[in-house]
């Protein structure tokens, strides 16, 4: 499931921020901070953890916003999979 997580985080990022090139931004899944890479803003941020909370059925807890959980593609995977309620993209 946490596949089908990753792809779905970049399938949003190509929708709302980079229009198909989201994975390439990316490179590996540690490879790149989002934040000093400008792959999202504050805003983007804010926008992704609801797009998050909506589709898998997660709270994230504001405190947890953090580079140690949401700086990369691997951390946002690992944070939110991780998750009390966490249902993969399927329901």
């Amino acid at each position: 499931m946490a596949g089908s997580l990753r792809q779905a985080v970049i399938d949003w990022l190509d929708d709302n921020f980079h229009f198909g090139d989201a994975e390439a931004l990316i490179g590996g899944d540690d490879e790149r901070s989002f934040i000093k890479n400008g792959i999202l803003t504050s805003l983007g941020f804010v926008r992704l953890m609801l797009y998050l909370e909506d589709t898998f059925g997660v709270s994230i807890d504001r405190k947890d916003v953090r580079p140690d959980n949401f700086d990369s593609l691997g951390k946002i995977v690992r944070y939110v999979s991780a998750l009390p309620g966490y249902r993969g993209p399927d329901g």
